[in-house]
C-alpha cells in the first residue's frame, strides 16, 4: 500500500549573526571555531574573519545569541554579538602598554645581568639577581597576562593553543631563576624570561595594528553616511530624523550640498550627483523624478525630495562595508611562513625539553641538574632568531620602500606582493592623474578665452578650476563680464558687452567625453573637451611589470568610452561602467582561476575589490577608505613604485628564505649540545642572541632593494 508523501516543508530562513571573538590567536584557533560552531544543532556555517577577529554565522532563527555564545564558551572562546556593521575595540592600546613594562624591565635586568656575566660573585652577585627579581617577578605577572588569561581558556576548554607553551616557558624560567636566587645559585635567567616576553608581546602588537587598520578602511567608508535627514511628512511639515531611524516610504528633504542619508528614488525635482563613492565617475550625474539615488552621495544641484527605498544596514554604502569586511577574509587564512613553523615547533621544542628532563633524571643527574638542562634547552631553542627571520626582512625593507615613496601597512602585504601574478587597475586617478585639463583650446579666440577665464574664475567646479589653470597659464586676460551667476549643475551665466553669455553643461550631445560649453549671445556654443592625463610613466611601468610576470588589465566604474581609451593607449584591456560588486566579482572570478591578483585602485568604490585583491596597492592621491582598505600607498604622480615594491618583495622574499635556513642551521648544531649537558642556561642565553643578531645582519642587505 502506497502511503502519499508529505507536503513539502517550506525552507526556513537562515538568520546571519556576527560575534565578536577577540581571543583568537592562530590558525588552530580558526579551525577550532569554524569546525566546532559547524557542529552545533541549527548552524548552517560558520565562517571567521580573523582580520577583524569576528565569526560570522549562518543559523536557525529558532537558535538564539545566548545559545550561541554559549556555544563559544564550549569551545573555549569569549564572544558577544555584534550589529551588522560593528567594529569591534582594539587590543592594540592594552597590548603596548604590556610592552612598555617588558621592554623597560628587559633593559634594566640585562644591564643588571652584565655584572653577572662580568664574573661578579658572592653578595654582589645574589643582590644583581634579587634586583632582578623584584623587577621581573611583576613584570611576568603584568606583561605575561595576554598569554596567560589565552591559555587558562584554552586548557579550561579541553584543548591547546600557542599561548600554553610559551605560558609554560616564560613560567618555568622565572620559577627556576627565583630559585637559584633563593638558594645563591650562580644562574638565574629573568633577563632571558622577560626579553623573550617582550619579542612576544611585540610580535602580537603588530599583529592587532595590522588588523586595526583593515578595520579602519570600513570605519572612512562609514563616515561618509550622512548622520540623518530632514523628513517631510504627509502635512507638509518637515523634522529631522537620525539615519539609524529613518524606514522605507519616508520622504527626505534633500538640499544642495546634503549627503544622502539613505537609498531612495526621487519624487520630486532633478538635480547631479557626485556619485564617486559608489563609481569612482568624477563628474556629477543628473537625475531626475523617478531616478535612483544612493546613500553617501552628494547632490551638487537643487533640492529634491527622495522617498526612501532602503536604510541603515540595508544601503549600497552599507553593502560595501560588508564587501569589504568579507572579502577580507580570504586574506585573514594566509598564515605566514613563521606561523606556520611556530605551529609545530614550538610544542616539538617543549616536549624536547621534557624528554631531556626524564632522561637525566633516570640517569642519575638529580632534579637540579636535569632541570638545568631543560632550561637550557628551552632557552637555546626559543624561536627568537625564527621570529625574527620574517619581520626583520620585511622592515628593513618596509624602510627602503618608504625612501622610494612606498608605505608598506603590513609587514605580510611584501610577501603577498611576492606572489602577484596578475595586476588589476583602476582608471581615473590610479592610471590617469585624476584631474582633468582643457584637451584642445584652440578653438578659442583671445576674446573668446577671456570671456571663459572670466566666468570660469567665479566658480569651484573641477572643470571649471581647470580651465581657469589653463587660461590663465596661458596669460589670457579675462573680459570685463558681469552679472555672473552660477546654478548648481547647470553652469555660470553673465552679462559681456549687452549680450548674454554662459559657460557650462553643454546643451548639444557632448558625446561620451568630459566637456563644458562656452555660449556668447546667439552664436553656437563651443565645446571644450577636457581629458584625464595618464600618470607620466604608466605604459613604462605597465611594460615592467609584464617583464616581471604581471600581465595588467583595467576594472573601472567610469565610462566605458574613456576606459576604452585608456586601454587602447597602454595597449591593454579593460572594462568600464563597474559597480563595486561587480569589480569585486572579477576579482573573485580570476582568484577562482588561480591567479594572485595586485589590485591597484585609488576610489571608495575600490574598497571591496582593493579588500579580496591577493595584495593591494594605492595612490597617496586616494581616498581615506581606500587607503586604509590597501596594503601599501605610493606617493607623487609615479607609477613606477608599483613596479619597484614588486621588485623590493621578491628579494624579501630571497632574503626570508635565508634567514629561515640561518634559523633552522643554528638549532641543527645547538640543540644537541644542549640536550648532552654542554650548554649552561647562560651560554644558551648568549646563543640564543647570536643566532638573532646573524639573521638581523642579514636582513639590513635589503637597504639596496629598491635600487
Amino acid at each position: 500500500m502506497n502511503r502519499p508523501l508529505p507536503p513539502p516543508q517550506p525552507a526556513i530562513a537562515l538568520l546571519e549573526t556576527r560575534f565578536a571573538v577577540p581571543g583568537m590567536r592562530c590558525a588552530g584557533c580558526i579551525a577550532k571555531l569554524e569546525t566546532g560552531l559547524a557542529a552545533v544543532p541549527g548552524v548552517a556555517a560558520a565562517r571567521v574573519n580573523f582580520t577583524t577577529k569576528q565569526v560570522r554565522i549562518s543559523h536557525d532563527p529558532a537558535l538564539t545569541a545566548p545559545a550561541l555564545v554559549s556555544a563559544f564558551a564550549g569551545l573555549g572562546f569569549e564572544a558577544s554579538p555584534l550589529g551588522d556593521l560593528a567594529v569591534t575595540n582594539s587590543e592594540a592600546a592594552s597590548l603596548v602598554k604590556s610592552l612598555a613594562v617588558a621592554g623597560f624591565a628587559a633593559m634594566n635586568i640585562m644591564l643588571l645581568s652584565v655584572s653577572v656575566w662580568s664574573g661578579a660573585g658572592g653578595l654582589t652577585r645574589d643582590l644583581f639577581h634579587w634586583l632582578s627579581a623584584l623587577i621581573a617577578l611583576p613584570t611576568v605577572a603584568y606583561a605575561g597576562q595576554p598569554f596567560f588569561r589565552s591559555a587558562w581558556s584554552a586548557l579550561k576548554a579541553g584543548h591547546t593553543n600557542m599561548d600554553v607553551p610559551i605560558s609554560i616557558g616564560v613560567t618555568l624560567a622565572t620559577a627556576l631563576s627565583l630559585f637559584e636566587t633563593i638558594t645563591h645559585g650562580a644562574h638565574a635567567y629573568f633577563d632571558s624570561a622577560v626579553m623573550l616576553l617582550f619579542f612576544l608581546l611585540a610580535g602580537r602588537w603588530l599583529d592587532a595594528v595590522m588588523r586595526d587598520r583593515a578595520r579602519d578602511g570600513v570605519s572612512a567608508l562609514l563616515k561618509h553616511m550622512a548622520s540623518g535627514a530632514l523628513v517631510v511628512d504627509a502635512d507638509g511639515h518637515s523634522h529631522w530624523v537620525a539615519a539609524t531611524a529613518l524606514e522605507p516610504g519616508m520622504t527626505m528633504l534633500v538640499a544642495a550640498g546634503e549627503r544622502l542619508a539613505a537609498d531612495g528614488v526621487i519624487t520630486e525635482g532633478r538635480s547631479h550627483f557626485d556619485q564617486s563613492l559608489i563609481t569612482g565617475e568624477a563628474m556629477p550625474v543628473a537625475i531626475g523624478a523617478g531616478g535612483r539615488v544612493l546613500a553617501g552621495t552628494l547632490n551638487t544641484g537643487n533640492a529634491v525630495h527622495v522617498r526612501v527605498t532602503a536604510a541603515g544596514a540595508d544601503t549600497g554604502i552599507a553593502d560595501i562595508a560588508r564587501l569589504m569586511q568579507d572579502a577580507a577574509q580570504g586574506r585573514s587564512r594566509y598564515v605566514r611562513i613563521a606561523d606556520r613553523a611556530a605551529r609545530l615547533y614550538a610544542p616539538a621544542v617543549h616536549a624536547l625539553a621534557l624528554v631531556s628532563f626524564i632522561g637525566w633524571m633516570l640517569a642519575g643527574a638529580g632534579w637540579h641538574e636535569s632541570l638545568l638542562i631543560a632550561v637550557a634547552v628551552l632557552i637555546i631553542t626559543c624561536p627568537c632568531a625564527l621570529g625574527l627571520a620574517v619581520p626583520a626582512a620585511q622592515i628593513v625593507a618596509a624602510g627602503a620602500l618608504m625612501k622610494a615613496g612606498v608605505l608598506v601597512k603590513d609587514g605580510s602585504a611584501l610577501e603577498r606582493l611576492a606572489e602577484a601574478e596578475t595586476c588589476v587597475f583602476d582608471k581615473t586617478g590610479t592610471l590617469t592623474l585624476g584631474s582633468p585639463v582643457p584637451a584642445d583650446l584652440s578653438m578659442l579666440s583671445a576674446t573668446d578665452a577671456g570671456i571663459a577665464l572670466a566666468l570660469a574664475q567665479s566658480s569651484r567646479h573641477p572643470l571649471s578650476e581647470a580651465l581657469r589653470a589653463a587660461l590663465s597659464a596661458a596669460r589670457t586676460v579675462p573680459q570685463p563680464v558681469e552679472q555672473i551667476t552660477e546654478t548648481p549643475g547647470e553652469g555660470l551665466t553673465g552679462v559681456w558687452h549687452g549680450l548674454p553669455v554662459r559657460l557650462g553643461r553643454p546643451q548639444g550631445d557632448a558625446g561620451d567625453s568630459m566637456a563644458t560649453a562656452l555660449a556668447i549671445g546667439d552664436r553656437p556654443e563651443i565645446l571644450i573637451p577636457f581629458t584625464d592625463p595618464l600618470r607620466p610613466d604608466a605604459e613604462t611601468t605597465l611594460t615592467e611589470l609584464a617583464s616581471l610576470g604581471l600581465p595588467a588589465r583595467i576594472l573601472s566604474g567610469d565610462r566605458p568610452g574613456p576606459v576604452a581609451t585608456v586601454a587602447r593607449l597602454l595597449g591593454i584591456t579593460g572594462r568600464g561602467g563597474l559597480t563595486p560588486a561587480e569589480k569585486l566579482s572579477e576579482i573573485m572570478l580570476l582568484r577562482g582561476q588561480g591567479r594572485r591578483v595586485l589590485m591597484v585602485g585609488d576610489g571608495l568604490n575600490d574598497g571591496p575589490a582593493l579588500a579580496a585583491g591577493h595584495v593591494s596597492m594605492a595612490p597617496g592621491s586616494a581616498a581615506d577608505a581606500s587607503q586604509n582598505a590597501a596594503d601599501a600607498v605610493f606617493l607623487g604622480t609615479s607609477l613606477a613604485p608599483v613596479a619597484t615594491a614588486i621588485r623590493a618583495a621578491r628579494a624579501t622574499q630571497r632574503v626570508v628564505r635565508q634567514n629561515f635556513a640561518l634559523a633552522i642551521g643554528y638549532n641543527v648544531i645547538a640543540v644537541p649540545l644542549a640536550i648532552a649537558g654542554h650548554v649552561t642556561p647562560l651560554v644558551a642565553a648568549l646563543a640564543m642572541s647570536g643566532s638573532s643578531i646573524i639573521v638581523v645582519a642579514n636582513a639590513l642587505r635589503l637597504k639596496g632593494s629598491t635600487r
